[in-house]
This record gives C-alpha cells, sequence and structure tokens, in this order.
C-alpha cells in the first residue's frame, strides 16, 4: 500500500519593515507634493531623518518640542506635520531651538512637513475635509496662488440657512466666532483652512459670500459688513488636523503600521 509523504507545513513570511524611504516616496506621491507652491521656508518633504526605519507613524499640526515629546513617548518614528520645522529660518541650534531638535534626534524620530498641499489637495486637503465634515462636496476649486501652483481652497455648493450651517459647524467646533452680514440662506460656502486672510477678498468674485476659515485678522469685520459676507473662524489648529491625519492614515495602511493624531492644547 503506497502512503503519501505528510504535507508539508505552510511557510508564513513576514513583510519587511518599511524603511523611510519607503514612506517618504509614498508621502510625496500621495500629496502630489511638488504641485503646490509653497513659501520658501516651507521645505514640504522630509525635513528630518531617522535611522531608517519606520514602526509607527504620527501626525501633528505643528513641529515643536512639545509634539515631539508627545510623539516620542508614543512610539511614533515618522511623524507628518502641517507647518514644518524650518517655516522661519533656522537659528543656530542653541537654547529652545536646540531642545526641540534633539528632543527628535534622540528619539529617532522622523519628520516630514506638508503644508500647501494639505490644504488644497482634493482628497486630503484641510479644505475639502472640511467641506465633507459638514456633508458637502467640494464642486470648485478657490484661491489660486499668484505664484502659481495648484489651488488651495475649496467651494462647496449649499442649500440650507446660514443658522443650520453654524449650528453644524458648532458640532465639531468648541470655539467658533461668527460675522453674520452675508445671506441668511448663502448659496456657497468656500472654505480656507488656518489664516484666511488671503480668502476675504477673493469670495465674491469666486461666487460665494460665505467663508469658513481658521483665523481672521480684525480689519476683515468692516470689509465683511460693508461688502455682504458671513465669516466663521473655527480655529487655525482646529481646522488643520484633518490633512496630516488623513496622509497619516492612508500611509498606515499602505505599510501595515498603527498610527496615531498628537493632538496638543492649542486653541488658537
Amino acid at each position: 500500500m503506497k502512503t503519501s509523504s505528510p504535507t508539508a507545513a505552510p511557510r508564513h513570511f513576514l513583510a519587511p519593515m518599511p524603511t523611510l524611504a519607503d514612506l517618504v516616496t509614498f508621502c510625496d506621491e500621495r500629496s502630489r507634493r511638488t504641485a503646490w507652491k509653497d513659501h520658501p521656508n516651507a521645505l514640504n518633504g522630509l525635513q528630518l531623518a531617522n535611522d531608517g526605519r519606520v514602526t509607527k507613524v504620527g501626525a501633528a499640526v505643528d513641529s515643536g518640542r512639545v509634539p515631539f515629546e508627545r510623539a516620542a513617548a508614543e512610539g511614533v518614528d515618522f511623524l507628518i506635520v502641517h507647518h514644518g520645522m524650518y517655516w522661519n529660518p533656522l537659528p543656530p541650534l542653541t537654547g529652545q531651538t536646540y531642545a526641540r531638535v534633539a528632543t527628535a534626534i534622540r528619539a529617532n524620530l522622523a519628520v516630514y512637513g506638508c503644508h500647501l498641499p494639505l490644504d488644497g489637495h482634493p482628497e486630503l486637503g484641510n479644505n475639502a475635509l472640511l467641506a465633507h465634515q459638514l456633508g458637502l462636496e467640494p464642486a470648485r476649486p478657490f484661491l489660486q496662488p499668484r505664484e502659481g501652483g495648484e489651488p488651495v481652497g475649496w467651494i462647496a455648493d449649499y442649500a440650507d440657512t446660514r443658522d443650520a450651517l453654524e449650528t453644524t459647524l458648532a458640532r465639531h467646533y468648541a470655539r467658533i466666532v461668527p460675522v453674520r452680514h452675508g445671506s441668511a440662506a448663502p448659496r456657497a460656502v468656500a472654505f480656507c483652512s488656518g489664516s484666511g486672510n488671503s480668502a476675504v477678498p477673493e469670495l465674491l468674485a469666486a461666487g460665494a459670500d460665505t467663508l469658513v476659515t481658521g483665523e481672521l485678522r480684525e480689519e476683515w469685520y468692516n470689509f465683511a459688513e460693508e461688502h455682504g459676507l458671513n465669516l466663521y473662524c473655527c480655529g487655525h489648529y482646529a481646522t488643520e488636523v484633518h490633512g496630516v491625519r488623513a496622509l497619516a492614515a492612508e500611509a498606515a495602511a499602505r505599510f501595515g503600521l498603527p498610527w496615531t493624531f498628537v493632538a496638543t492644547d492649542n486653541l488658537l
């Protein structure tokens, strides 16, 4: 009687741990970071390397000693930030500047900055995600930079009242500063995360009288009163958490890694 040989046990291969270069390439391509003409010191992309290994992805709005400390405490070694390390020219590495950079280096924390791409991206950007958060669909781009490149903001068609818009915003944002001088039933809502100072004078020409943004200078109140605009300031930080979260979640999913949002107590 012929017997069959025992079936060999299946082999289980572990996927190789992704490298820093893998994460950077993915983020560069997914964010299309070179499509936006950003502030010269934004330096979008990898801003601080680590030893080349990545085990956990993090997302934060700002670079800083405290965000870096909190990321390190959660085991993050690849941190995506909206406001990068070099927005202002980096001063000598002394004092708090040294403490900030040293915190990241000691924790083997790589830092990847992504500014305007994570404002204007049609899927991952703060402004498209702000519209989605309110149940709206971004219909057309808004705020074409004078330096060229992709637009930064988005406009969504709207079919409800101004009061309903405020109620929805209040469900998502702890502090809202409303300026109500536009239509009580706006037909379109524009979105400009973070600072909206460049957006206000562009609203009417873009076919909108209502803006959801992070913060505005005081002078825009009189402008809104004279031109009939609704302005809603929901916090610079609060309106810019969305893009870094979205990119971190996609990067982590792509490489089978955990991820976390590194929050701070910023109410500005």
